[in-house]
This record gives C-alpha cells, sequence and structure tokens, in this order.
C-alpha cells in the first residue's frame, strides 16, 4: 500500500502566512463591510491551517482541538458579523464602513 506522503511544515506555514496577508491586505484595503468580514475570515482559516500543520508535524492531537476552536470562533464572528451588515444596510442602504460611524445606540 502506497503511504501519502505528508507536507513539510515550512510549506503549510508558508501558505499559512501567504493567507494571512492575503487577508490582512483585504482588510487594510478595502472598505466594504463584507469584503472585510471575508478577509477576517480568511486570516482565521490561516491561524487555522497552521495550528494544523504544527500539531501534524509534533503528531499530538492540540492542533486539531485548537482547529475547532477557531471554528467555533469563526461561526460566532460570522453570524455577529452579518447581523452588523444587515443592520448597516437596513439603514443606510450602503455597505461602505465609513457610514458605520453614524450607527448610534
Amino acid at each position: 500500500m502506497i503511504e501519502a506522503a505528508s507536507v513539510p511544515l515550512e510549506h503549510a506555514l508558508a501558505l499559512a502566512t501567504v493567507l494571512f496577508c492575503t487577508g490582512l491586505a483585504g482588510l487594510m484595503v478595502r472598505r466594504n463591510f463584507l469584503f472585510m468580514l471575508m478577509s477576517l475570515e480568511v486570516m482565521t482559516n490561516a491561524a487555522a491551517l497552521a495550528f494544523v500543520a504544527a500539531g501534524s508535524r509534533w503528531a499530538q492531537p492540540d492542533g486539531q482541538i485548537m482547529f475547532i476552536m477557531v471554528l467555533a470562533l469563526a461561526a460566532a464572528e460570522a453570524s455577529i458579523g452579518l447581523a452588523l451588515l444587515l443592520q448597516l444596510y437596513r439603514r443606510f442602504h450602503t455597505l461602505d464602513i465609513d457610514v458605520a460611524s453614524e450607527m448610534r445606540g
């Protein structure tokens, strides 16, 4: 039986770094709230990938446990973010984040 070759830790961490930097650039450049939420999701997925790669390297389940925690955090962030997105669009009919400074109590 042919055993599947594992991905080297350096390659997985390099991919996680590229994903995180892409998400950070998207977060800083775009002013659309939906794209900012998507960039945050890319950043959290990059962190989760780094946890899984490190856990796989040292043959410990800690990376997968942290991945589950990151998924729970991403789900909570997505639900709160989408609620804010809907509220922003209902009040101002735009998804521009600069308008959010006008949202008061």
